[in-house]
């Protein structure tokens, strides 16, 4: 939000002002998410944080048949029961389902802290490439185009993409 803010007060000052970007001044794009999912350090992120997921539901899919198992037979079986047994087969479906929702939440806050864990020292890395790119090009600007949301880039814009998968390494 607040690059777009800065983007739109430097377009409204250019206008306003008259000026013009002389040809001094180099402006170049890029776009992380491209340059992020090029790189092998991501992929093999993904690759942990699927195996995560994977885990999880594998979990979750023991305790849902669980809970299937013990509802089919109370649904078989509760006419036949004393009304304590019916009661106490209820609260430990109540019980299952309270565990299932809890067992949900903790593993999605678990899957989400896990993706910060390894997606951020990624980014901080293609932040700190696009910084010296920016440095070693002489670039006054460097628009990120998905981060940014910009809908138009002049044909003279130069795109970085290439020299920061460059200074990372990678193709």
């Amino acid at each position: 939000m607040k690059k777009r803010i800065f983007i739109t007060l430097f377009v409204l000052t250019s206008i306003i002002f008259g000026s013009t970007i002389d040809a001094q001044n180099r402006i170049a794009f890029v776009n992380t998410l491209e340059i992020i999912n090029s790189l092998p350090d991501k992929i093999s992120a993904t690759e942990k944080l699927n195996t995560l997921n994977e885990n999880y539901k594998e979990e979750l899919q023991i305790m849902q048949n669980e809970y299937n198992k013990k509802y089919s037979d109370f649904i078989t079986y509760q006419e036949n029961l004393a009304e304590s047994i019916k009661l106490r087969r209820m609260q430990e479906l109540t019980d299952l389902e309270t565990r299932i929702r809890h067992f949900t939440k903790l593993a999605q806050q678990d899957i989400e802290e896990h993706e910060l864990l390894l997606l951020e020292p990624i980014k901080e890395k293609v932040n700190n490439a696009i910084r010296a790119v920016g440095i070693e090009q002489n670039f006054t600007v460097i628009y990120d185009l998905d981060d940014a949301g910009i809908v138009f880039v002049s044909p003279s814009a130069i795109d970085a993409n290439p020299l920061v998968k460059a200074k990372l390494g990678v193709r």
